[in-house]
């Protein structure tokens, strides 16, 4: 039995060569240490050995047993640690080498040219005030004197989610929802999204953002809303722009007109920018009507008002003199990283 141990011992030793993982590990522990492994099975025969050799045997199979146990304990260890040193390496950081250069993102051109609007306005003592994109047919139209029948809601293609409710189509409904809550005096302008069901092309879409401004007050005139208009483009496209006024219609003012900027690309001579007309339109605006100003229990016969509104993404075009509109939502590094 003493043979069949040392033999056991030997066998172990030429066996741990070839131990190289866990699961060798494992399966040499059940080769040796298992229930019906080599050690097992001798000490099982211990009956059969005489009472004057028993301690003898009893020591060197406990010899035996802790070698292998050892062994097993410091194979685990050499494993683990070869597996923590690869992933060491793999995880290894030169630092000599010149760091990454990370790409510093950009404002959008529209979030920039919004952000200067604003400050113009806020400059001239006017306020921001947003409202709800989902909006009320109410809100959107009647109360801007666009009853059911109006032709002019056929113009504006709009997304219907109820009879009652939409998809805002301007950001008027937002004057609407002021002079409502809050008395005269009223200087403030609404920047937002509006949707309307517009085909994708180069000055048109269905998503964009508008700019609408109200003033209500006593003895507001049309050329305070010219005064005020003609100062705010200069200070956003400089002094040396020259801007006319054309007669238009607006359901909700009273007078209305368009307002015209001389064009950028040819100054006036006329180009296919501006369809050889020498300007381009800008903004629509006039006075408050009477009855808007009625709807929302303000006396028409005491304030009168003034009211405009525009299209951030074409004011941003002439600005930088962008000839697609579709460029603002492509996300084009190329294009985003020019501003």
């Amino acid at each position: 039995m003493k043979t069949q141990l040392e033999e056991i011992k030997v066998s172990a030793q030429a066996d741990l060569n070839n131990v190289k993982t866990k699961q060798d590990v494992e399966a040499f522990r059940t080769k040796y240490l298992g229930k019906k492994g080599l050690l097992t099975s001798i000490l099982k025969q211990m009956g059969t050995v005489s009472p004057e050799e028993r301690p003898k045997v009893g020591q060197i199979s406990n010899d035996v047993r802790d070698f292998l146990s050892q062994s097993i304990d410091s194979k685990i260890t050499e494993i683990q640690n070869a597996e923590l040193s690869k992933k060491l390496q793999a995880e290894k950081i030169d630092v000599t080498l010149p760091g990454k250069k990370h790409r510093i993102g950009r404002c959008h051109p529209s979030s920039l040219v919004l952000e200067e609007i604003t400050d113009i306005f806020i400059g001239m003592g006017f306020s921001i005030v947003e409202g709800p994109e989902i909006e009320s047919d109410y809100y959107n139209f009647e109360a801007l004197n666009l009853p059911k029948e109006h032709p002019a809601r056929d113009v504006q293609d709009t997304f219907y989610i109820d009879e009652n409710t939409l998809l805002r189509t301007q950001t008027s409904s937002v004057q609407i929802r002021v002079m409502e809550k809050q008395k005269p005096p009223i200087y403030i302008i609404s920047p937002g999204k509006v949707y309307r069901a517009d085909e994708v092309d180069a000055t048109h879409c269905p998503v964009f953002h508008q700019i609408e401004g109200l003033v209500v007050d006593k003895d507001i005139t049309f050329s305070d809303l010219k005064g005020t208009l003609e100062n705010f483009l200069k200070n956003l496209y400089g002094e040396d722009i020259v801007v006319r006024f054309r007669p238009h219609h607006f359901p909700y003012t009273e007078p209305s007109a368009e307002l015209d900027m001389q064009c950028f690309s040819c100054r006036g001579k006329g180009c296919r920018l501006c369809k050889n007309e020498g300007f381009i339109e800008v903004l629509g605006c006039g006075m408050v009507h009477p009855q808007v100003l009625q709807n929302c229990n303000i006396d028409p016969n005491i304030y009168s008002g003034f009211a405009f509104g525009m299209g951030l993404e074409r004011i941003t075009m002439r600005k930088y003199k962008i000839d697609d509109l579709r460029l603002f939502y492509e996300n084009d590094i190329r294009f985003l990283n020019q501003f």
